[in-house]
C-alpha cells in the first residue's frame, strides 16, 4: 500500500515540473536581458516558482542559476509561501544595493538556512551601474555549505539580477 501511495505521489508531482534543455548561444530573458551561454543547461519550470527563470546543469540540489529579468516595483523576489503571515519581500524603486541583497537573503533563508554576505561592491553590469555580491549559505535541510555569487543592476526602474 505504501508503494502505491508513493507511486501516485511521484506521478502527481512529475506533472508539476518541466525541464527543457537550453542550448549554447545567446538567449533573451524577459524583454531586456541577453545572456550568452556555453555548455549544457536545463531550464526548470514549476508552478508558483516565483519570478526567476531557473536553470541547472547538474540538478537543483547541486547548482542553480536564477535570472530575474526586469522586476518592477512591488514585485516579490520569491514565490508565494504556504504561510500567508510570512512577509513578502518586495522591490522598491529607491532601494540601495545592500537592501536588494537583503531581499535575496530573506528569500534564501525562508526555510531557516543561514546566509552570510562575503562581498558587495559597485561595478558596471550590463552597461549599468551595478553590484556584484558573494555569499555563503548553509542549508538548514542538510547543513551543506554553499557558495553563491550574484550580479545586480537597476535599469529604467527595473531590477535585473543573475544569482
Amino acid at each position: 500500500m505504501n508503494q502505491l501511495i508513493a507511486l501516485v505521489m511521484l506521478v502527481a508531482l512529475s506533472g508539476c515540473v518541466s525541464i527543457a534543455r537550453v542550448d549554447s548561444g545567446t538567449r533573451t530573458l524577459g524583454t531586456r536581458l541577453e545572456v550568452s551561454i556555453e555548455g549544457p543547461w536545463n531550464h526548470v519550470s514549476a508552478p508558483n516558482s516565483g519570478p526567476a527563470e531557473t536553470w541547472t546543469m547538474d540538478g537543483l540540489p547541486i547548482d542553480q542559476l536564477l535570472f530575474y529579468a526586469g522586476l518592477k516595483e512591488g514585485v516579490s523576489v520569491h514565490a508565494p509561501g504556504p504561510d500567508a503571515a510570512v512577509k513578502r519581500l518586495e522591490l522598491r524603486a529607491a532601494m540601495q544595493p545592500d537592501e536588494i541583497v537583503a531581499l535575496f537573503e530573506g528569500m534564501l533563508t525562508r526555510d531557516g538556512s543561514r546566509f552570510r554576505l562575503i562581498r558587495l561592491e559597485p561595478m558596471r553590469f550590463g552597461g549599468q551601474s551595478g553590484f556584484p555580491f558573494d555569499y555563503a549559505l548553509t542549508r538548514k535541510l542538510d547543513n551543506v555549505q554553499l557558495a553563491g555569487l550574484g550580479f545586480g543592476a537597476i535599469s529604467k526602474g527595473e531590477l535585473f539580477v543573475i544569482l
